[in-house]
This record gives C-alpha cells, structure tokens and sequence, in this order.
C-alpha cells in the first residue's frame, strides 16, 4: 500500500466560502476518494489560513478579537466542506499550537543550516493588503491590484527580516525543469520558468506593523521582535500538520501532491521548495496548479463582488450535481466559467436524461422481465468498449498525465451513452415479447450486460458523486458500499443475482415535475 498525502490551499479567514474555494476542495476530494479506492493510504489535509493584517482589521471592524473572528469563519468553512461532502482527513488551522511551534521549528532551522538566508534590510514599496504581498510595477494597473482591484494599495517603509531567495534561483531552475512532474500543468511551469528568466528577489520575512501571527524566531539587531510574513507562516502548514518537528512527521512527509490555484502558483513553486531547501527538508513530490472559475468572464471573488450564493448553488440540484457540473465544465487544468443555464443543460442533458434515465430504464425491466433478479451474462463488446474508456479514465485521474478530473468525467459519460445506445440496438422488450427460448436467452445477456455498464458508473463516479454513486450502487443491488469497490477488480465485475430495487429517481429532471420513468 503506497502513502498519498495530498493537501489543499489553507482558506484565508476573511469572509464566507466561495465557489472557487469550493472547486478546489472538490476536486482536490475526486482525487482523495480516487487514491483511497485504488488501494492507497490517503491522508487527506486542508484548513485555515488564520493570520494577517487583513484579518486583524476585519476583526477590528466588527469589534471583535481576531481569534474570536477566525473561530466563526472557521466554522463556516467546515460546515460548507460536510455539505459538499469533503472527506478531508484533517482541517489545520494556523493558530493551532502545533503549527505556530512547527513554524517557528522551520524558521530555526534554516538560521541553523543556512545562517546567512536571513539577513536585516529597510524596505519600501507597495503593499497589497489583499494579497499581504508587496506588488512589483507588473502586478499593477492603475495603481490598484491586479487580483484586489477595489483595494487601495499602501506605500510601506519597514526594517525586516529577509529571506535571501535569490540564493536559490538556480536550484529552483533545475528543480523546475529536471524534475519536470514537480509543477504541473506545463502551462503553469512555463510562467514559473519566466519568472525565473526575470531574476528573483529576496522577500520580507517579518512585519512590524502588526502582531497577529507567529513571532518570528529572532528579534532584528536593534532588540524588535517582529511577527511572521503571513506566507511564511501558512506556506509551512503541510509541514506542520504532519507533527512537524518532532520525529514522526516523516512517515507522512513528503506530500505526494499540493492542489492550488494559480495566483499562488509562485508562493508553492518558488518560495515553499526554496524554504525546505534552506531548511534542508524533503521538498513535495508534485505541485498541481488549477485555474480560476468564472462568470461572465470575471473571476468569483469577494474583492472583485463577483458572487455565488453557495447555498443556492447547492439547494439548487444537491451537493452531488453541483460536484458533477464544476469537475465536468470547469477544466482541472485551466479556466473555465459558471452559468446556471450550463448548470441546468448538463444537469438535464447528463445527470437526469443520460445516466438517470439509463438506470432507471434498465432496473424497471430487470424487474419486470427477471424479478428483479440480474441474469447471468458473459463479456460482450458493451464491455469490451467500455474497457476502454476505463484504461482512460485512470489515465486522466492517476496522475500519470496529471489530474485531469473533466477528461475522467468524459470517459465515465462515454460509458453511459454507450449504455443507451445499445438499449435501443438490442431493444430489451422486443426480445421479451417475442418470448422464444433463443430471445429470451438474448435478453438475459443484454440486460447482464447493461447492468454491469451502470455498475461500472457507479464506481468511477463515487470521487466526483459519493452521496448519488452509492444510491445507484444500492439501486443495481450491489453488496455493501460502492466506495469498497476496488479499481483492480473492476474487469471481473460479477452482477449475477443481484436484487434491483428501481426506486425514485436519482436524478429528477430540472424545470419539471417528476415523472415515474
């Protein structure tokens, strides 16, 4: 059994979930619930993001303390992941003590191995509160932020700690090019190889105009303690969740996979790795960068006012559909944009008309031509054809090609119009009214074979629909639960005398009452 630690980008508390939070968390949980049914030992780690001067003003205009303001949006968080049915293993949040004692642990260590990495400087330029980053002159248009446009940026002069990144631009060249599954997709390599192409800069490590967050280790030369640069102290939550640094850490680290979106692409690719480096820490095995979704063309976010009722967007068709449509629409390797009328096409066009209306078809004539009970059948070329799109499924989803979650959902669809289709070729009920022994005997092997193509769904689909996967898994009679399912044994799916249960329908149509198929 293989380890696979696969983390998330910690939420940055500052206000409600939202739809990009959500994609992101999904996606990140299809490859989670993937891993687990592949046979792997999943630990599965997302979290908070719980410092920073956004935060403490936040707080300061609500008349709060910070802590008391992360500790609600904290749980507004991790009760929108139950609701879209998020199978996190661990939810870490940066002002727990064992993160604020790793981090400092980290920060020692590179004062330690690399002594000369961190060095005092006065500084100024403009700072994005939004971002808690300083931004360069390409970051900026009309003297706003590109990512916050609707803040207003701060001329800020300070004496800090810095962290002597430039060190480690040729390191970070090899790692980038080399060892080419580090950062992925090749598009958001390419964009990290010129940004190295443009030289790099060393950071600010510390502030000193706030001090919500960890202390930084070391006061500067005149006696000031300073609090930790917030990406100094959220980047390091992979390494703190593991237990970090007392010794049993290392039988989780390395993380086999970080999923984040592209604007903090060069925070995972280039600070953390340089971080570890200097540290003399394992550095992770992949970065996996995603893209933004959008509306309209404009990215959903809250300093934007680009907004999503998340809610709604669940109520709307349940947690599973709202899964389906952001892993399906939204490429797991680029952009791509949100409408409730694509919402409701794929969910009408996929979900109710194509695998709603298979199932229900195929189980209401197993019941009325077989009891009920699923005949015996052998492989035939609806299996066969099926086996590969199976072959391609696992090649979007294993990583292998990196995770494409949109190219798996296609294959699994490629299976369910497959399944139509040959209910229309072999026409089940014409067989059973013709009666005769060699039709009847027909039947039994078209029906077999129909419900081990829906069978097969239901377990490709459990990582993208879990709570709808497994009603179709009970639906078709399957023993126990479809998540026990294992991949390896999937070719040698055996349906014979399952019971169906055809039941209400797994996906009523949208914009119209439920019929009974």
């Amino acid at each position: 059994m293989s380890k696979f630690y696969l983390t998330t980008a910690i939420d940055y508390a500052n206000g409600d979930p939202h739809i990009g939070h959500a994609y992101e968390k999904i996606g990140a949980d299809a490859i989670a619930r993937y891993f687990r049914m592949r046979g792997d030992e999943v630990h599965f780690c997302i979290g908070m993001d719980e410092h920073g001067q956004k935060v403490a003003q936040t707080a300061a205009e609500l008349g709060r303390t910070p802590q008391e303001q992360v500790d609600e949006v904290a749980e507004r968080f991790q009760a929108m992941w139950a609701a879209l049915n998020i199978s996190n293993d661990q939810f870490m949040r940066t002002t727990d003590r064992q993160h604020k004692a790793g981090v400092r642990a980290l920060i020692k260590r590179i004062f330690d191995n690399n002594p000369d990495d961190f060095y005092e400087k006065s500084y100024e330029g403009r700072y994005c509160v939004g971002c808690e980053s300083f931004k360069p002159d390409s970051e900026i248009v009309d003297d706003k932020c590109v990512l916050h446009p609707t803040r207003t940026l701060e001329w800020v002069t300070e004496r800090n700690w810095f962290f002597r990144l430039s060190k480690y631009e040729g390191f970070l060249r090899r790692l980038i090019t080399e060892r080419k599954e580090f950062l992925r997709p090749d598009s958001r390599r390419n964009e990290m190889l010129a940004l190295l192409d443009q030289g790099l800069e060393d950071i600010s490590a510390s502030r000193s105009r706030f001090t919500w967050g960890v202390p930084f280790p070391s006061p500067l030369s005149n006696g000031e303690t300073q609090t930790m640069y917030v990406w100094f102290d959220a980047l390091p939550n992979y390494l703190t969740a593991t237990g970090f640094p007392d010794a049993p850490y290392k039988e989780r680290w390395p993380a086999q996979l970080h999923v984040v979106g592209k604007d903090i692409n060069r925070f995972h690719s280039i600070v953390w790795p340089a971080l570890l480096q200097a540290a003399e820490v394992t550095l992770p095995e992949q970065v996996w960068v995603h893209g933004f979704v959008n509306f309209a063309g404009e990215r959903f976010s809250k300093s934007s006012g680009v907004k999503l009722d998340m809610q709604e967007a669940i109520s709307r068709y349940g947690a599973d559909a709202l899964r389906y449509f952001l892993l399906r629409e939204v490429p797991f390797d680029t952009d791509g944009n949100f409408s409730w009328e694509r919402f409701e096409e794929r969910y009408n066009s996929d979900l109710a008309n194509s695998l709603g209306n298979l199932s229900s078809r195929v189980t209401a004539m197993v019941e009325k031509f077989c009891a009920g009970v699923v005949p015996a059948g052998s492989a035939n070329e609806i299996d066969r054809a099926d086996a590969e799109d199976l072959a391609k499924y696992h090649a979007a989803m294993d990583g292998s090609r990196g995770y494409l979650l949109h190219e798996a959902l296609h294959h699994v669809f490629a299976c369910a119009y497959r399944g139509n289709e040959y209910v229309q070729l072999s026409k089940p009920w014409a067989l059973a009214k013709a009666g005769d022994d060699e039709s009847m005997a027909r039947l039994q092997q078209v029906l077999a074979a129909l419900i081990r193509n829906i069978a097969r769904q239901a377990v490709l689909l459990y990582p993208f629909m879990p709570l709808k996967s497994q009603a179709l898994w009970t639906s078709l009679g399957g023993p126990g639960q479809v998540s026990s399912q294992c991949f390896a044994s999937l070719a040698l799916l055996d349906v014979t005398g399952w019971k169906v249960s055809k039941g209400e329908s797994l996906f009523p149509k949208a914009g119209a009452e439920e019929s009974g198929g």
